[in-house]
């Protein structure tokens, strides 16, 4: 098992940046990619950012590209995600996942950290 804690959120004004983290415990050496899904109020769960734990290799939804930033630390068992330039239509609840193989469903997930951009 792997155990997920999103941190980070807040709110914040059109413009600003932000920093999430996500700090992964327990099998964490089984852990293949980690991801950013985010949640906004009445909308269905949405991809934003991923990275694969080993290549740090990364991929970004069309909506975030030159604004997000995702990376990680190894050391820290840790995925960050950088947003700047937020939009007010970046509000949501932010979920950090975790799977263990390159496709298929994401396996963990954690709590959720609700991020809100004022105009």
């Amino acid at each position: 098992q792997v155990q997920l804690a999103e941190s980070g959120g807040g709110l914040v004004q059109a413009g600003d940046s932000l920093k999430l983290s996500c700090a992964a415990s327990g099998r964490t050496a089984s852990v293949f990619r980690m991801a950013w899904f985010r949640q906004a109020p009445g909308k269905e769960r949405e991809f934003v950012a991923h990275i694969n734990w080993n290549s740090a290799s990364t991929y970004y939804a069309d909506s975030v590209k030159d604004r997000f930033t995702v990376s990680r630390d190894n050391a820290k068992n840790t995925v960050y995600l950088q947003m700047n330039s937020l939009k007010p239509e970046d509000t949501a609840v932010y979920y950090c996942a975790a799977r263990r193989v390159a496709f298929g469903l994401y396996d963990y997930w954690g709590q959720g950290t609700q991020v809100t951009v004022s105009s």
